[in-house]
């Protein structure tokens, strides 16, 4: 079992990443269905939490059938942080996460996310801040450090400790990789040896499949992983993962009418919390992937990301059933 402050999870749990413009309820809940342990909301500004900003304030949402949850915030300002963090606190998640890792040129410019690596001290008084104005656990995500000149994973992870986080997920690449080139997680094996270290640590990068998630398990003896851009389109990841973990052996890749029923209930979802409109629009960056490698499948996905009507949707959603009811993936 692993432990995060009261919350237990099982051993070796699969986090599912907080990806912006993805990790939203309806992803998270199909995560969740197909075997995440815990979720992450997309990261939220903690100033547009201050200014009541509308998309920030909606990023708050999470349900019961999802927990454990935790929300990921980001900033440069303590008393931002420990006020968002105060704001965040009255939805009552499980945990508070604070992102020290997003790349993104429009986040790092702004002093927030992994232009924090730049200034630890800072990234230690940012992340005392929010410990000080919470109850709830608190988690942090970050990188090595801001390149291969500069990684200082091992000073965060003892500061970080030091100053109240319950647990410490780990992106093993640097800033300027980007999500470029192999991520090392020989860096996240040598923080977890260090016997000052007594917070859970999780590694973060490049799992893709069941066998380089038991490879990665067995080499490195983290406390668990978190999966991020394998489960866009793709939320079987966490089941094939652990049946693997369990037996060696490979579940069979989710049928067509598995992949039709997953697609549309993220759409559904996706209207019901959205609303229509934006349901439908922001649900099509998410076909591409849902139908990867689908023989014949190019015209049905431009319906698809160019149909308004909801019944016309649902209807197209029957029609590929129907006309691929006999299709095998191999």
């Amino acid at each position: 079992m692993v432990k995060i402050g009261n919350i237990e999870l099982p051993d070796h749990p699969l986090l599912l990443a907080p990806m912006e413009d993805v990790s939203d309820p309806p992803f998270r809940r199909l995560c969740k269905a197909h075997g995440a342990d815990l979720m992450y909301s997309e990261f939220i500004s903690s100033e547009g939490l201050i200014r009541d900003a509308m998309k920030s304030k909606m990023k708050l949402d999470i349900f019961d059938y999802e927990r454990p949850v935790g929300i990921q915030i980001f900033g440069g300002d303590e008393e931002a942080m420990a006020e968002s963090a105060r704001i965040v606190e009255t939805v009552q998640p499980d945990l508070v996460d604070i992102n020290f890792g997003c790349p993104v040129k429009k986040v790092v410019s702004r002093g927030a996310g992994a232009g924090v690596l730049k200034d630890i001290d800072l990234m230690i008084r940012l992340t005392k801040a929010v410990v000080d104005s919470t109850h709830l656990p608190v988690t942090v995500k970050t990188r090595l450090g801001w390149d291969d000149e500069s990684i200082n994973i091992d000073e965060v992870a003892e500061r970080l400790q030091d100053v109240g986080i319950q647990a410490l997920t780990i992106h093993a690449r640097t800033r300027a990789q980007m999500y470029k080139g192999h991520s090392d997680w020989t860096h996240i094996e040598r923080i977890k040896n260090n016997q000052r270290i007594k917070i859970p640590i999780f590694g973060n990068g490049d799992i893709d499949s069941p066998q380089k998630a038991l490879e990665y398990k067995e080499k490195f003896g983290l406390d668990g992983m978190m999966i991020g851009r394998a489960a866009i389109g793709y939320p079987w990841i966490f089941d094939e993962i652990k049946h693997f973990f369990e037996t060696g052996n490979t579940l069979a890749p989710p049928t067509m009418k598995d992949r039709l029923e997953a697609a549309k209930n993220h759409l559904i979802w996706s209207m019901e919390w959205k609303g229509e409109r934006l349901g439908i629009v922001e649900m099509r960056r998410h076909y591409t992937n849902y139908f990867k490698g689908i023989h014949g499948f190019k015209p049905h996905r431009l319906k698809l990301v160019t149909t308004d009507d909801v019944n016309e949707l649902l209807n197209l959603f029957d029609l590929i059933a129907e006309e691929y009811k006999d299709y095998t993936i191999e």
